[in-house]
């Protein structure tokens, strides 16, 4: 297949991550020549249905490296923020840098065992997983409501002062408070359904200079639990940032509320980058996890995510700038000043799922500013600040082509060496587990049945097995210290992405069951559900039809394959009937649909890969808290993260579990951790894991803690909620803080 961006990639890569801002005259717009990234496939000329040649890639080079910064081009250290910054929590995940670290240190290593519940916080208005990492004002805690309001709680005792009701779901991963201006009151900052918000921090009540009576429109479209913008917004100066949830960032002023730029992260005709894509898609590029923001140079950093639909690239064609990005932009303009794509054309889902760390690490005996994003697939992207080079060599290896009529892969993607990676993302057959021999029996024959492999393209027919998805790191993030130590709560779970082909006619329900259907609904059904769609490693039956004749097909209904039983003694009738129902040949023949374009396919949902009890099936650790150290980009430490209890009073050594929640780190050497299946909230040693200290939440830990001081008591609270993990999906309405005991006077 004759592909122009075959061969361009890797310059594209090398030309495309710098660029300054001077040389652009609007936002997105065109870069000059030489730096373009490479094109995509020509809509014109591609054979929509062709399938990629292997051997064609096999004659490329195994290996490409961009190479490292050099000394000379690192950004020296701005040397802010300095400890003091770090004193309060005025925004979800600390401050602009999203570094959640504080230098609080009352509570340490020495008397964290001591820790008890202060206070707990029941909203009382309902029941819900809130994700949003509290901010504390003065003495009040300010965060949203399980009933979907915004509260004050008085951060000493967890006594409720105000709360405001938005519309639509707010603060849904993170607000900000602003201290003002001379012309312009404080005010906390938080996106709620299709609006921006700008509340009073100490009464709650709308500020009513501010947009439209106190809430100024966003641009976005409104989704159904989450809104225009989900990411916590970040902020230079008066002018606040927002990223979209479908798409697209936009800068506000935060005094008046008005729209002061947008940027678009689908590039729109004529924009820098439109041209790598044959087809943009209106759901795609967006920072749904996070954003950070450098306090003095002004610059707003967008971890973005794949394009959509997931796990098949036929619609969009190309490396699909400015996805699975990482975007610096000029927070008063919104140009871009540079950007960074880690997996051109993403298969799996892979997106930037963690907010961007701001960090300064020692290259060479000094000190440099450096930004650090991790995805679900546990990759570290490690860039300077200013430039957006890499810190070390960033290595691509040639990747795999697809089977798949119509899609078309990037030559290479990402092998990294450094930063090392805290999970694994290849799934082989050493990874089974051995937990019990029955689970892992039952592994072993699920594992005949998939394909799996160094970004391995989906298949037809078989679920494609590999780590990420739902980690690596999560939307809840990392954590890092002044020394450069990157703190990461990442996933180690199996997924099975099954698709199919989705061009076949929909049975129509309300007529009588065929013969067919009936053979289909007792034979088939209880692995392939009703609606043919598949459930756990077995594959979707839509879409037969394009991967098996009819003789394939009694074949294997005969005789079986891999995880499938064989239906021996089936009679011929009832072997024809149901061959008949799959084929859609039931009642004489039925005309395929006409020939798309392009090929169409779906995907059959998000399966774990679970053994015979319903735990992972692959060996532990499932879940784990890592310690990256960002100035030699070598893994410190990596211990399990929760524990299944069951398991655990068997005698089973802790295996970790997956989990919904982030770390924060403290100048008293722990770190404050939560969101396991087993609704605990832990501390460790941050210098080497250790686990010192676990308090019992009534639900599970749904966000990251925040820590403060009122009155000379350090406090670390909690959104306890639940999630998807534990206590069959409960969900509650809980914050919960702890202390070290008072000393009161006798």
């Amino acid at each position: 297949m004759n592909c122009p961006r075959k061969n361009a990639l890797l310059g594209s890569l090398v030309l495309g991550l710098c660029v300054s801002a001077s040389a652009q005259e609007k936002t997105n717009s065109p870069e000059p020549a030489a730096a373009q990234s490479s094109p995509a496939v020509s809509a014109q000329k591609h054979d929509y249905w062709a399938v990629e040649d292997p051997k064609e890639r096999e004659k490329l080079p195994l290996y490409k490296t961009i190479p490292a910064a050099k000394p000379e081009e690192l950004t020296p250290a701005s040397g802010l923020p300095k400890d003091e910054t770090f004193l309060t929590w005025h925004r979800s995940h600390g401050d602009n840098g999203g570094r959640r670290y504080s230098a609080l240190n009352q509570i340490n290593r020495e008397n964290v065992a001591k820790l008890q519940q202060a206070w707990i916080y029941h909203s009382g208005d309902g029941s819900n997983n809130l994700q949003c990492n509290p901010i504390v004002v003065s003495n009040l805690m300010i965060a949203p409501t399980a009933g979907g309001y915004m509260a004050g709680v008085n951060a000493e005792n967890g006594k409720e002062v105000w709360r405001f009701k938005p519309d639509g779901r707010p603060a849904f991963r993170g607000l900000i408070y602003w201290a003002g201006s001379d012309t312009a009151k404080e005010r906390i900052l938080f996106c709620a359904g299709k609006y921006l918000y700008a509340l009073d921090s100490g009464t709650g009540n709308l500020i009513t200079s501010f947009g439209n009576s106190g809430s100024a429109l966003l641009p976005g479209k409104s989704e159904p639990g989450s809104g225009a913008a989900s990411a916590g917004p970040a902020m230079f100066q008066q002018i606040i940032v927002v990223p979209g949830f479908e798409k697209d960032v936009w800068g506000f002023d935060a005094a008046t509320g008005k729209q002061l730029w947008t940027f678009h992260t689908v590039p729109h005709p004529g924009e820098f980058g439109y041209e790598t894509w044959d087809h943009t898609e209106d759901y795609a590029a967006n920072c749904w996890a996070g954003m950070a923001m450098d306090d003095v140079r002004g610059i707003a950093y967008i971890g973005t995510a794949c394009a959509k639909p997931n796990f098949t690239g036929v619609t969009h064609l190309g490396d699909n700038l400015f996805a699975n990005c990482l975007i610096a932009l000029d927070a008063r303009t919104g140009k871009r000043l540079w950007h960074f794509q880690l997996i051109p054309h993403d298969l799996w889902d892979l997106d930037f799922s963690s907010p961007p760390n701001l960090a300064t690490i020692t290259r060479d005996g000094k000190k440099v500013d450096v930004v650090a994003v991790c995805n679900k697939g546990a990759d570290t992207l490690l860039l300077d600040r200013v430039t957006g080079k890499p810190i070390f060599p960033f290595r691509m290896r040639r990747a795999p082509t697809s089977d798949l009529p119509g899609e078309v892969t990037a030559p290479y993607q990402p092998d990294l060496e450094l930063p090392e990676r805290f999970n694994k993302l290849v799934f082989t057959a050493h990874d089974l587990t051995d937990r019990t021999p029955e689970a892992a029996a039952f592994a072993a024959t699920a594992f005949k049945s998939v394909t799996t492999g160094f970004y391995r393209p989906p298949s037809l027919g078989h679920p494609n097995l590999f780590y990420g998805i739902d980690g690596g790191a999560e939307w809840s993030g990392c954590c890092v210290d002044p020394e450069g130590r990157l703190y990461i709560s990442a996933n180690n779970l199996a997924w099975m992405i099954s698709i199919f082909r989705d061009d076949d006619p929909r049975d129509d329900l309300s007529k009588p069951k065929t013969p067919g259907r009936i053979v289909y609904e007792m034979a088939c059904a209880p692995c392939h559900g009703l609606n043919k769609m598949g459930i756990g490693v077995a594959p979707p039956l839509r879409g037969l039809r394009s991967r098996l004749n009819d003789t394939d097909l009694v074949r294997q209904i005969r005789t079986g394959k891999n995880g499938m039983p064989a239906f021996s003694t089936m009679s011929d009738a009832d072997a024809k009937a149901v061959t008949d129902y799959l084929l859609f040949r039931e009642g004489g023949s039925q005309a395929p649909p006409e020939k798309s374009e392009r090929p169409r396919y779906g995907f059959t949902g998000y399966p774990r890969f679970l053994d015979n009890e319903g735990y992972p099936a692959s060996k532990p650790p499932w879940g784990t808290l890592n310690c990256l150290d960002l100035n030699t980009g070598k893994l410190l430490w990596t211990v399990p993260l929760g524990e299944y209890p069951e398991l655990t009073a068997q005698g089973t050594p802790k295996t970790g579990t997956d989990f919904r929640s982030g770390a924060i780190v403290t100048a008293g050497g722990l770190l404050f951790c939560s969101g396991t299946r087993d609704s605990k909230i832990r501390a460790f040693d941050k210098d080497n894991g250790a686990e010192l200290w676990s308090g019992t939440l009534p639900w599970v830990g749904s966000a990251p803690p925040t820590t403060y001081m009122i009155n000379g008591r350090q406090y670390v609270v909690i959104a306890s909620t639940g999630n998807k993990l534990g206590r069959a999906n409960e969900f509650g309405d809980a914050y919960v803080a702890f202390a070290l005991p008072e000393n009161k006077p006798t």
